[in-house]
């Protein structure tokens, strides 16, 4: 970008105290405004304000809600038939190499009081394994248990994007071949004050935001590594995110559930807890299955319940979800598809008045799951809580790293006792996704071997 070039968008959307701070600039300090300048769509940050924050309604009004079909947890014996020809189906995938895995991982640990970036946190009960050390371990192993080698993609951040690869490296990819682990960043945009100014992180860079989950699917497309994907036969994408250590990666029967319906975007679901809990809600959303956030959804339809006294609306989403990867290809053909959303947050910044100032500021974002009504066939799972979902997302209490292992460790003490190995309450149990993938394959390797029960119990 030429300074002609930002001086013309500047002056069009009447930001002319960024001219004048611009002018006071060393040379130095000017090309490093204009090589940041060149990759944010600043019309587009416009567009989203003249659209999000200048009094125009874009909510649900005349939404028609619904529930959304669901495939329950088996119980009678049909039901375990399906899931069994599922999970059949999903494996052959997996051989075939027809499947890749996506961790979407661009936030940093700081509401954790870590620094760095979240997958490299400590987290497991016995061994503090990260974050990323054990959905790489899942993706050896799953690589192993069907003779092929699924590619791992990490989406990161401009703030953790050199952490992250140094990680990586550093651990030798924890046994992972390094030209099948891809990393890329997610895009940012410009953030706004309340008064439609452009604000500054320091004296050179303006302040940007990351364009939010959804932008993993814009990100895919924009570094190549979809048209790798597609060109190395893979079809169908894996996707979750980094904060939930419960997740079944590149889980066989989901993968097979997806494909026998020709679902372009899939997604699993728990039982909410409650109707306070705080979750996204996967439901029916004027003829099409969505998730809406539950800040977005009218408090009558949360707080709904049935004829039984249950909640109606029961489907809380876990963020896992696959997307075929022609259907990615489809997002990103005319511009990228997914709608923006506006969020009014409080960041420390240069204002305009060029003070540094904890101030208001607009961040606009996009959901991954608002590709769901866009696809024409989805799928929707039901899992247990207790075996495929507890993020971490607070530094205490409720979704904690605290839950997450207490989480694990239980979940693994239930493999134990299936296994008819009792632990007393409060045992750390932790098994190596290396040993074993889930219940059924550590039963049958514990076969014959003694484990010796202790307060806190490892296998590997």
């Amino acid at each position: 970008m030429t300074e002609q070039e930002l001086f013309n968008v500047l002056e069009r959307y009447g930001q002319q105290h960024l001219l004048v701070h611009y002018r006071t600039l060393s040379r130095s300090q000017k090309d490093a405004v204009l090589r940041t300048a060149v990759s944010l769509d600043i019309h587009l940050t416009f567009r989203l304000y003249r659209e999000f924050c200048l009094g125009k309604d874009v909510g649900h009004t005349t939404a028609v809600i619904k529930p959304s079909g669901v495939i329950g947890i088996p119980g009678d014996a049909q039901e375990k038939r399906m899931a069994e020809q599922a999970r059949l189906h999903g494996e052959s995938l997996l051989r075939e190499g027809k499947a890749a895995v996506l961790v979407v991982a661009g936030g940093q640990g700081s509401r954790l009081g870590f620094e760095g970036p979240k997958g490299t946190y400590a987290l497991s009960p016995v061994m503090n394994k990260t974050l990323f050390q054990l959905f790489a371990e899942q993706v050896k192993a799953l690589s192993v248990r069907y003779g092929t080698t699924i590619p791992l993609l990490i989406m990161t951040s401009d703030d953790n994007h050199p952490d992250t690869v140094a990680f990586f490296t550093k651990n030798h990819y924890f046994g992972l071949q390094s030209e099948k682990v891809h990393f890329f960043s997610q895009g940012v945009l410009p953030a706004v004050s309340q008064d439609g100014k452009l604000v500054l992180r320091d004296s050179a860079h303006l302040y940007t935001s990351p364009n939010g989950h959804g932008g993993s699917l814009k990100a895919i497309s924009d570094s190549g590594v979809l048209a790798k994907l597609i060109a190395s036969g893979c079809e169908e994408l894996f996707y979750c995110q980094v904060d939930n250590p419960l997740v079944k990666i590149a889980d066989p029967i989901f993968l097979g559930y997806h494909a026998m319906a020709k679902s372009q975007a899939s997604t699993k679901v728990v039982r909410r807890r409650n109707i306070e809990e705080k979750v996204g809600v996967y439901l029916n959303l004027n003829g099409k299955d969505a998730v809406i956030e539950y800040s977005d959804i009218d408090a009558n339809y949360m707080s709904a319940l049935d004829e039984k006294g249950d909640i109606l609306y029961w489907a809380g989403n876990t963020a896992i979800h696959i997307f075929s990867l022609s259907f990615i290809g489809d997002l990103n053909r005319d511009g990228f598809a997914l709608p923006y959303h506006c969020a009014k947050k409080t960041a420390y910044v240069v204002s305009s008045d060029w003070e540094p100032a904890n101030i208001d500021i607009w961040k606009f974002e996009t959901f991954v799951f608002d590709a769901i009504p866009m696809a024409e066939r989805t799928c929707c799972m039901e899992v247990s809580r207790e075996e495929e979902f507890a993020p971490v997302k607070n530094k205490d209490g409720a979704d904690s790293p605290e839950t997450a292992r207490r989480a694990m460790s239980e979940l693994h003490r239930t493999w134990l006792k299936q296994a008819g190995i009792d632990t007393p309450p409060g045992t750390k149990v932790e098994i190596s996704p290396l040993f074993a993938l889930d219940a059924d394959e550590f039963v049958q390797k514990v076969k014959g071997r003694t484990i010796n029960v202790s307060p806190e119990i490892y296998i590997e």
